[in-house]
């Protein structure tokens, strides 16, 4: 342009200009085609030596255990006072009180036994999505559409305003999808729809660290069951599981076999593994000292997504929550579907053990929460860990006596059997 001022010179000098740039151009595309194939080479090569490791399945390793007998579930408690779809819940570490968010705006502290609601707090956005009871029970968290995870200090005075307590802990980028206090009421994990989780001071509210990792919105996580545990686990929109560290915020294992989002993440109650369940109707088994899945809990005529899952207390069942309205309950040693729950008149859009694993919770899009109790067996139950003792006696006719302790869910269930010697 400086040195002529006719259009030809222009144009003849754009074209050199582009000429230029796409020879520089070039090379970084040919670099990074090159890095990706190289990345997917390595990626495979990884899962071949991971595939050399997979010698058995699950079910297989399980076959001389005893089957599961069929047992029967009922309903014992309805919850309502929901105006709409009732989106997560928790059980307190008492075992008997609730708290449930709902797309209604409102949070509710329940009685599970008598049914009577104790505290209900009206958050300023409707979609509750997450919500959690502090191990103390004093205190429970919620957040939604507002970005923001609230803490609320309860109180035995059932009158009080627990929204002139409200303290904001959280804030994100975007919606809260899930929270869960760690092992104190001091510290609080968050999952959010900005494709992040965070740990956070309660009393400062400030950020401790941030995980980023997703590729799409996180959808759920669960903190590790053991007591000095630093790890949980995360789901979410881009079909991956990831496993962090919360002191380093790094992810440490990361599994991606599901083909749809992944709605919930449950850990198994020894911490050796983890269950998910996601929009592609199946749950499934990770477990983490393999590094690798090991059973995939599905049927050809289940069809809709699992929205929520977790385990018994001994981790021999896998409870599942899916759209068409039913809880499906998987022996996850042999990978079979023991039992089927109907009640619900929507999706069961949350479901969690009580911490004495005596009972279950379900919340539903039908607006209502529902507490079973006591799955009483119609034959025996062997379970992952059965323990053994024999007694002695000194008499005419000695006789041992062997009892077969073995841990169900429901609690202790003794078989004896007298042998005379």
């Amino acid at each position: 342009n400086v040195l002529c001022r006719c259009c030809g010179c222009r144009t003849l000098l754009l074209l050199l200009l582009l000429w230029k740039l796409e020879e520089h151009l070039l090379p970084l595309n040919e670099t990074l085609a090159h890095l990706k194939t190289e990345s997917e080479t390595l990626k495979s090569k990884l899962e071949e030596e991971r595939a050399k490791l997979h010698d058995v399945e699950l079910h297989q390793v399980a076959e001389k255990v005893e089957g599961l007998g069929q047992f029967v579930m009922k309903t014992r408690r309805t919850l309502k006072g929901h105006g709409n779809k009732v989106l997560c819940m928790d059980w307190c570490k008492d075992k008997r009180r609730i708290v449930s968010s709902s797309q209604d705006g409102k949070v509710i502290v329940w009685d599970a036994f008598t049914t009577n609601k104790e505290h209900a707090v009206t958050m300023p956005c409707t979609w509750v999505m997450a919500c959690a009871y502090a191990p103390s029970g004093c205190a429970v968290a919620c957040g939604g559409l507002d970005n923001k995870c609230s803490v609320y200090p309860l109180s035995l005075d059932k009158n009080e305003n627990l929204a002139a307590k409200k303290k904001s802990v959280a804030m994100h980028t975007n919606y809260l999808s899930a929270c869960s206090f760690t092992n104190s009421d001091m510290q609080i994990l968050t999952s959010s729809g900005d494709g992040t989780c965070a740990l956070w001071d309660v009393e400062s509210g400030q950020l401790l660290q941030s995980f980023h990792g997703h590729a799409a919105d996180v959808l759920c996580l669960d903190l590790a069951p053991s007591e000095t545990g630093n790890t949980f686990v995360s789901g979410g929109c881009d079909k991956k599981a990831n496993v962090w560290d919360m002191r380093s915020g790094q992810c440490i294992q990361s599994f991606e076999t599901h083909e749809s989002d992944i709605n919930s993440v449950r850990y198994y109650p020894s911490g050796d593994a983890f269950a998910s369940g996601s929009d592609d109707a199946t749950c499934r088994l990770y477990d983490l000292r393999a590094d690798r899945e090991v059973a995939i809990y599905s049927k050809e005529s289940i069809i809709f997504g699992v929205s929520s899952v977790d385990f018994s207390l001994s981790g021999r069942l896998l409870f599942g929550g899916y759209n068409d309205y039913t809880i499906n309950v998987w022996d996850v040693l042999k990978g079979t579907r023991v039992s089927i729950l109907f009640g619900h008149e929507n999706r069961v859009s949350t479901l969690r053990v009580s911490p004495d694993g005596t009972a279950f919770s379900t919340g539903s899009w039908d607006h209502t929460l529902r507490v079973c109790d006591d799955c009483y067996f119609l034959s025996n139950l062997t379970t992952l860990q059965p323990r053994v003792t024999f007694l002695v006696t000194s008499c005419n006719v000695c006789c041992f006596s062997l009892f077969f302790f073995f841990l169900s869910d429901l609690g202790l269930r003794m078989r004896t059997q007298r042998m005379k010697w």
